[in-house]
């Protein structure tokens, strides 16, 4: 087992993983009755896809010899109703501007490939930059 998830409430549960006993919250948002005062279940969704791709970056730039450190990924969700769901992802990366030409192609195909983008589904749409700047 990975989690267990306990609803507590007032449309809010509690995350707790495992093997860490790390725990999170999560909430409705405003706009589904909620009080949107944490994460909602889909706001962690479309952060876990910013949080994959610096991952699996990490691991390749390690590999590399290159360092990331002090990338962020900025993460805007889009939902659609009928049925509701994530209808969009936007990833903006920034990331250290001294990484060459040949390790950026490497690093951004090494995101666009990581397991949280191949699990969305494909009528997901995901716009990712990359912006080499810090």
């Amino acid at each position: 087992m990975t989690s267990k998830v306990t609803y507590t409430g007032e449309l809010r549960t509690t995350c707790l993983h495992l093997r860490s006993n790390n725990e999170f919250i999560t909430d409705a948002p405003i706009d589904n009755n909620g009080l949107g005062q944490a994460f909602s279940p889909t706001d962690t969704v479309a952060t876990g896809l910013g949080s994959c791709m610096l991952t699996m970056m990490g691991i390749k730039a390690r590999d590399l010899e290159v360092d990331l450190s002090g990338s962020t990924a900025e993460i805007t969700k889009h939902m659609a109703a009928n049925p509701r769901r994530i209808s969009k992802i936007e990833v903006k990366m920034e990331l250290p501007e001294n990484v060459s030409e040949k390790h950026r192609k490497i690093l951004k195909n090494t995101a666009n490939t990581c397991p949280v983008h191949y699990s969305l589904h494909p009528d997901i749409e995901k716009i990712i930059e990359f912006h080499w700047i810090k």
